[in-house]
């Protein structure tokens, strides 16, 4: 069957490979979308921690059960699936937090994902998706990501939410925070997708510190307050750093984006806040749960997001286009 595989950092190669066997715990799935997200982007580019060559990418998928052992699931049932594949014995599982098992394996990170005809997947993984679309499904994990940041917050309706960073993790944070009845804010040294976020996502206040003193409009914002709640989507180490400055005395500072470099940050101004500092990794199953039922509420709309299409066989000659800015891509999304 066909596969495509990063060979390494900035090359792609189709590759014919052996059709995965049907095993005891396992399932098969016939691959039918797949979202690009800024880890695959990463991972082209050479950036992404947690990462070794060659790999096939793709962790955002709807697919078609082919064969499966899993309890209440059918074949030819389409679902998707939670791609963080655990141990179920370590400390963090032990205590229901899958989502930072010790030894987890992401499918399309630490083992071969979803660019694919027909994949292997532990039967726990299934996720029922109850007649959602196919572009839908695919873009149930990385929501389920800002779902998971914004749970990590504690965010409260009322309070201010600053997100910096409009891809695809930023954005779906942003709706989610706007869910929980928060007034979002979005940073991003990329105009057009702060327009975006205005415009299609109606979030109320928008700021690119590249042409605007961020501090002095937050100030504005939040009536000198600064918001309580900051999370970061950026996985860059200029914006992790420099986005403590912004956060309210008391505040919560969330890390959902990912950087291979250590932080920094004032000592003195982040205890005298009193302030929270987490990382949000992965999420659960409540929290794609959560996703699959705003969707099927029409609360989420996933023709928003996705701006770019292509068929699997022309993933090879657009990727590192998606990487351009101004190709102004949101979600690419890959039909098989």
């Amino acid at each position: 069957m066909n596969a495509l595989v990063c060979i390494e950092p900035g090359q792609f190669e189709y590759k014919d490979i052996d059709t995965p066997i049907a095993q005891p715990g396992q399932t098969l799935l016939r691959i039918k979308r797949i979202g690009i997200c800024g880890t695959d982007l990463h991972a082209f580019e050479g950036t992404q921690p947690f990462f070794s060559y060659p790999r096939i990418l793709g962790h955002e998928l709807a697919a078609e059960i082919i064969q499966t052992d899993a309890e209440g699931f059918l074949a030819g049932e389409l679902v998707t699936i939670i791609p963080y594949f655990n141990c179920g014995t370590c400390i963090a599982c032990r205590n229901n937090k899958p989502n930072c098992c010790t030894h987890i394996q992401v499918f399309g990170v630490h083992i071969n994902g979803a660019m694919q005809e027909i994949v292997s997947v532990p039967s726990y993984s299934l996720v029922h998706t109850n007649g959602l679309s196919l572009d839908a499904m695919a873009l149930v994990e990385p929501l389920a990501i800002g779902a998971h940041g914004v749970n990590r917050a504690g965010v409260k309706a009322g309070e201010f939410v600053l997100v910096v960073g409009a891809g695809p993790i930023g954005l779906g944070t942003m709706e989610m925070a706007r869910m929980a009845g928060a007034k979002v804010i979005a940073m991003d040294i990329n105009s057009e997708r702060l327009n975006f976020c205005k415009n299609t996502l109606q979030v109320p206040y928008a700021i690119n510190p590249r042409t605007e003193n961020a501090l002095e409009q937050l100030q504005i914002i939040t009536n000198g307050d600064m918001p309580t709640v900051v999370i970061d989507a950026t996985g860059y180490l200029a914006a992790i750093n420099q986005s403590f400055q912004y956060l309210a005395h008391g505040g919560r500072y969330v890390l959902v984006g990912l950087q291979k470099a250590d932080i920094s940050f004032s000592h003195p101004e982040f205890h005298k806040r009193e302030a929270s500092l987490m990382s949000s990794r992965n999420a659960n199953r409540q929290d794609f749960e959560t996703v699959i039922q705003h969707f099927l509420s029409g609360e989420i709309d996933a023709s928003k997001y996705i701006t770019h299409r292509v068929a699997f066989n022309e993933v090879k000659a657009n990727f590192a286009s998606w990487i351009l800015p101004e190709t102004g891509v949101i979600k690419a999304m890959v039909a098989m």
